[in-house]
């Protein structure tokens, strides 16, 4: 079992008499990359801040590689790199000015710490050119070269990929798999563009009005977000009944009073009609369905509301 090297216990916050977060409770594992998704506004960056202490928890209780003291965590977040909003870097200055002045006002000691943060995110030849002038990706690898620069053990990343094009997109992506593989840097991802996430994460959590409703493993997801039949009849709870006793069949959700997905036989739709048909069932349709992250999104918050729950 890996280790849990970040958690939160029944963790609340209250902005004026109003929760931005309620009881979360979850673990971030050495090696994982743990993505935490929700739109906009419900709770991801709270969370963040909380976790690298830019924001005091109103209840509950947090821990940073086993230590949850004051000293312990101010320990531990010695040991995280975090991009929470947009660094505020100086638009007059290179990339290896702004993280030299970084580096100056944190305290970490040696240069070479900035060549390697550069070099580790490609931006060791962009020379003289002023941060004024890089693209939306080179300034989200400068965000995480200042990230790395004091060696971090885990990464605490807000919406890192939002706004970028496809090619960015890619660029980022690419370089969070080599730091998780190569450096073995544990790397905890809020984002609401879910598609990409499915290329990147190991696990899940799933954050909706401040309360952490779901968590899953990668292959949990696929389990939960795989292929199946969508069988609409007028019982269903007398068609799982049937589903079990004539086909062996235990792979299956009632998702309504008139309706199922079915993990199994997939390629037999016609055994599942027939059996419908022989034992007096309604039949109304039977169709072969995929579910994707969005869709899966959709169903845990129940629809959507005056926000947009995911971009493509």
């Amino acid at each position: 079992m890996a280790e849990i090297i970040a958690a939160a216990g029944n963790l609340s916050k209250e902005y004026q008499n109003t929760k931005a977060l309620s009881n979360i409770n979850f673990g971030l594992r050495r090696g994982d990359i743990y993505g935490l998704v929700g739109k906009n506004g419900a709770g991801k960056t709270t969370l963040l801040r909380i976790l690298t202490g830019q924001a005091f928890l109103t209840a509950g209780s947090i821990s940073l590689f086993g230590e949850s003291s004051k000293e312990g965590l101010s320990k531990g977040r010695k040991r995280i790199g975090a991009i929470i909003e947009e660094p505020g870097f100086y638009s007059y200055m290179t990339a290896r000015e702004n993280l030299e002045y970084y580096r100056i006002q944190r305290g970490i000691p040696g240069k070479r710490c900035v060549q390697e943060a550069l070099e580790e995110v490609g931006l060791v030849d962009t020379g003289n050119k002023k941060f004024q002038n890089f693209s939306l990706g080179m300034k989200q690898r400068l965000g995480l070269a200042l990230a790395l620069m004091n060696k971090p053990e885990i990464l605490l990343l807000d919406e890192p990929i939002n706004g970028l094009d496809p090619f960015g997109i890619v660029e980022i992506r690419n370089l969070l798999l080599k730091l998780n593989k190569e450096k073995k840097i544990t790397i905890l991802i809020s984002s609401h563009i879910l598609t990409e996430l499915t290329n990147l994460v190991t696990c899940y959590g799933f954050i909706d009005r401040g309360e952490l409703i779901k968590q899953l493993s990668e292959e949990e997801l696929l389990k939960e977000c795989g292929k199946y039949l969508e069988v609409k009849v007028d019982k269903a709870e007398r068609m799982a009944a049937l589903l079990e006793t004539k086909l062996g069949c235990h792979a299956y959700k009632v998702t309504s009073d008139y309706s199922l997905h079915i993990f199994e036989y997939l390629n037999q739709p016609e055994l599942i009609s027939q059996m419908a048909v022989e034992n007096g069932i309604g039949l109304r349709s039977i169709a072969p369905k995929e579910m994707n992250l969005e869709d899966y999104f959709m169903q845990l918050v129940g629809g959507k509301d005056d926000e947009a729950i995911y971009e493509k």
